[in-house]
């Protein structure tokens, strides 16, 4: 902001009093979830990351002073562009996972084709126990079950995006993925190791002391008859 349009104190207070309220709204919106993809958690946490930011700059602009809260600049995220009232939208689901121990997942299949009765052969193959195992199952069991199945999880991603009008029948099934806006993503909800890696080199940073070689050339040798 410009000197000649800084910011008053009255506009500072206002945008504080927002973060409370913005804070309050997440925490009930937590509270209540329904699941782990609650929409109501999603919306609130962008209105509380909105309300934190512009206090930020209100107060950097009032105060030359900053806080301690990491807002995501517009270079990490893809602005929206679809729709303010889409009539219609897509659930885009990717979920990966590692055939972690073949032959569990071959005695499943071969319980499956045993159930089938068919006479096949399709369980002797991890490609053919697969198809079996997808066939056979909801792919949200699946994802419960996984490692019964001799399956571990990879990444996951689900993706949300709104459009004006339906597709026709049948119009994107050759390539269901192809055409995806990333400017007409509402919301999205990855899963992947890599954050939880990401915590656990922090925690261990936290957690594990360092010492220094003056420090370390004090330190006297245990008595082993102690």
């Amino acid at each position: 902001m410009s000197d000649a349009a800084q910011s008053t104190a009255a506009e500072v207070r206002a945008a504080a009093e927002a973060v409370k309220t913005a804070l309050d709204r997440h925490l009930a919106a937590v509270e209540r979830r329904s699941g782990e993809d609650d929409p109501a958690v999603y919306e609130a946490f962008n209105q509380l990351a909105a309300a934190a930011e512009t206090y930020d700059e209100l107060l950097y602009d009032r105060y030359d002073e900053v806080t301690p809260f990491e807002i995501p600049g517009a270079e990490d995220t893809v602005p929206y562009t679809g729709p303010e009232e889409p009539n219609t939208v897509s659930v885009l689901i990717r979920r990966d996972y590692a055939v972690a121990e073949p032959q569990r997942l071959l005695a499943h299949a071969q319980r499956i084709e045993a159930a089938d009765d068919e006479g096949s052969e399709a369980s002797g193959t991890v490609h053919g126990a697969l198809g079996l195992l997808f066939g056979e199952f909801e792919p949200d069991e699946i994802a419960s079950r996984h490692k019964e199945f001799g399956l571990e999880e990879g990444d996951s991603t689900l993706w949300v995006t709104a459009a004006d009008e339906a597709p026709e029948p049948g119009e994107w099934l050759d390539a269901p993925f192809e055409d995806v806006d990333p400017q007409h993503v509402i919301c999205r909800f990855d899963v992947s190791a890599v954050f939880d890696d990401d915590i656990d080199d922090d925690l261990e940073d936290d957690l594990v002391p360092t010492l220094d070689e003056d420090e370390d050339e004090d330190l006297e040798p245990l008595d082993a008859d102690r």
